[in-house]
């Protein structure tokens, strides 16, 4: 481990912040100042803190993850290493996301094991700042080898961010000092006169920016603004999947819309923004928002999630979203969530904030099962098959496994979903010289602080199954403004029985002892797609406020694809269930799949067919499921 570094962080001016823009239209809050009290996102954070973070914490230690730095510090590496080339940054992902709940929750046990864990990352941290456990050794690749598949840039983001989270729930330690010497030695390697890459898995460009935001020090924003520049060159080598895959095909100014690796893409998105924020850099900023825009406006599903092709795991052209071969990482959908909340806050635009809720409720919801120790990799919106239950021991081999799995070779959603969860009261609500700006509704408290007087929020209500938001003002100043997000859905919405449309609504001066109610009409509704879809022309899906439904085999009583739904019926909640009216018919077998018409016989009688959230889909066991369900 190297000496000790100079920098030093200031433990309270961003506290509890995962985003802090020095320049924003609205400014965050951060997770000291949004507290979530029961409900949905309340009951996913102590599924966090009881299951998932710990669940976490045994597979990287059963799979050799963490012990890879055992190994490095004590010098006999390559020998037993375990892991795939990124499998380092899974143990930054964790670090962060116990770094959040910590801070969160003040849990004295998660802080023993956090400290622990991040010790044994510094001893595997070379004197000059270096750290990976898959390169740099006698017998391992070369340090900055592999730019193309290496991921070596890719972990150290991670790790930045790791320490960007512990600086601000703690302060200085030794995972921030480890941090800052790792991103130190990437600006001595990569600066101006260094070496002239990228990395093919943008990640760093965003810990950077947040790096510099955290501790004022100008060469890390100016490494993240190279690294941004660069790409788009040719300066990673061409592969079978095309430079799109990596980005590099044309520069980040240039784009109209994200391709290539879904994840990839949102993540240099989310950087690129940043960037453009902190250098008042309005041309770069407009190129974000157009690439994000046209991908949400005709590459994204209906469940928010991105990314069509499990070849390069990669966004398809404009309007090809086949809901049985989808994608949709989980990771995608984080990085969606870090795309979208960022441009909401320069922009104030409500479609981003749509964007967020979105796929919260029905990507990052979907990966962790009921109890918290199984997860989604891939989201798609059709199983043809029922799934095979797995070993809950055993690491599945495959992304696009066909139930939850507890872990698998390749776990960057799992270690992805436990930090966004930790992290999650940072997108609820903003600030800004006026008022207070809620974007995402759950049970909670909110404090903030407007032109210097204290404003203090509870949030009521049982969002998403009840529209119903009460928003009791316990402190507020004389004059201030609370502006409450109506979705882009919600055509009958009230605030305080006045009728509004769908965007932003401002509420003048609500007082302290008073409250406003904002009534979001969340009865189930049929939704067809654009018809340039072509993989579901001629069926419907159900939502039911920003909850999509889907039919499952268990309730059905056989195969979803047997399903013909009434559209003549609105679908129904009815005793905390929704419903469609359906019937299922017989298709015989024959040798040949065509014919001059349809070939369907031994239809059933109409009935209530119940749905279940999407997010909840895969619980009950083994089943076929559908989103979109053919009409007749």
């Amino acid at each position: 481990m190297s000496d000790t570094s100079t920098t030093t962080v200031d433990r309270t001016a961003q506290h509890g912040r995962p985003l802090v823009p020095s320049a924003a239209r609205w400014r965050p809050l951060g997770i000291d100042e949004v507290r979530l009290e029961g409900g949905f996102w309340g009951e996913l954070q102590e599924r966090n803190a009881t299951a998932m973070i710990a669940h976490a914490e045994r597979w990287v230690e059963e799979m050799g993850w963490a012990g890879n730095f055992d190994l490095a510090a004590a010098g006999t590496l390559p020998e037993g290493r375990r892991g795939r080339e990124f499998s380092d940054s899974e143990i930054y992902k964790l670090l962060e996301a116990m770094s959040w709940e910590v801070g969160r929750t003040g849990d004295a046990d998660l802080d023993r094991r956090l400290r622990a864990l991040a010790s044994r990352v510094a001893a595997a941290q070379e004197p000059d700042g270096y750290i990976s456990t898959m390169f740099g050794r006698p017998g391992q690749g070369a340090r900055w080898s592999d730019p193309e598949w290496g991921h070596e840039l890719y972990c150290i983001g991670h790790l930045i961010q790791a320490g960007v989270a512990r600086a601000r729930t703690h302060g200085d330690d030794e995972l921030v000092q480890v941090a800052i010497r790792a991103a130190d030695h990437v600006c001595d390697v990569f600066g101006p006169e260094g070496r002239q890459g990228v990395d093919g898995h943008p990640e760093i460009e965003p810990a950077l920016v947040e790096l510099y935001r955290l501790t004022g020090e100008r060469r890390y924003l100016d490494q993240a603004r190279l690294f941004v520049d660069r790409r788009g060159h040719g300066v990673l080598d061409d592969i079978e999947l095309g430079r799109s895959y990596f980005q590099d095909d044309e520069p980040v100014r240039e784009s109209t819309t994200l391709r290539g690796h879904a994840v990839r893409a949102l993540y240099l998105a989310a950087g690129a923004a940043d960037l453009a924020v902190e250098d008042g850099d309005d041309e770069l900023l407009a190129a974000v928002t157009r690439q994000v825009r046209s991908a949400l406006a005709r590459r994204t599903y209906l469940t928010g999630g991105m990314g069509a092709h499990h070849e390069g795991e990669s966004f398809g052209l404009d309007f090809e979203l086949p809901p049985d071969r989808a994608y949709a990482e989980t990771c995608a959908g984080i990085g969606s969530v870090m795309a979208n909340h960022r441009l909401l806050l320069q922009s104030g635009d409500a479609r981003h904030a749509d964007a967020v809720e979105r796929t919260l409720f029905n990507v990052l919801a979907a990966s962790p099962s009921a109890e918290g120790t199984a997860f989604f990799y891939t989201n798609p919106l059709q199983q043809r098959v029922p799934g095979d239950v797995p070993d809950p021991d055993v690491a599945s081999p495959r992304a696009s496994s066909s139930l939850r799995a507890p872990w698998f070779h390749v776990s960057c959603c799992p270690t992805n979903v436990t930090r966004t969860v930790a992290s999650l009261a940072a997108y609820v609500a903003s600030t800004d010289d006026d008022g207070v700006q809620l974007h995402q509704y759950a049970a909670g408290t909110v404090a903030a602080t407007v032109g210097g007087e204290p404003v203090r929020l509870q949030v009521g209500t049982g969002y998403p199954h009840d529209g119903r938001v009460v928003v009791s003002v316990e402190e507020a100043p004389a004059a201030w403004t609370l502006t409450l997000r109506v979705p882009s859905w919600a055509a009958g919405a009230t605030v305080d029985g006045r009728a509004v449309e769908p965007g932003y609504v401002a509420v003048a001066g609500p007082v302290a002892g008073g409250s406003v109610v904002l009534d979001l009409p969340v009865a189930p509704r049929f939704t067809v797609a654009d018809p340039r879809v072509d993989a579901v022309r001629g069926q419907v899906a159900v939502e039911a406020g920003p909850l999509v439904y889907a039919l499952e085999s268990v309730d059905l009583g056989t195969d979803v694809g047997l399903a013909r739904v009434d559209t003549g019926i609105a679908p129904e909640a009815r005793d905390g269930a929704v419903t469609v009216r359906a019937r299922t018919v017989d298709v015989p077998e024959g040798d040949w799949p065509y014919a001059d018409r349809a070939a369907e016989a031994g239809e059933d009688e109409p009935r209530e067919v119940p749905l279940v959230p999407y997010h909840a889909w895969g619980n009950r066991g083994p089943s076929t499921m559908r989103v979109w369900m053919p009409v007749g």
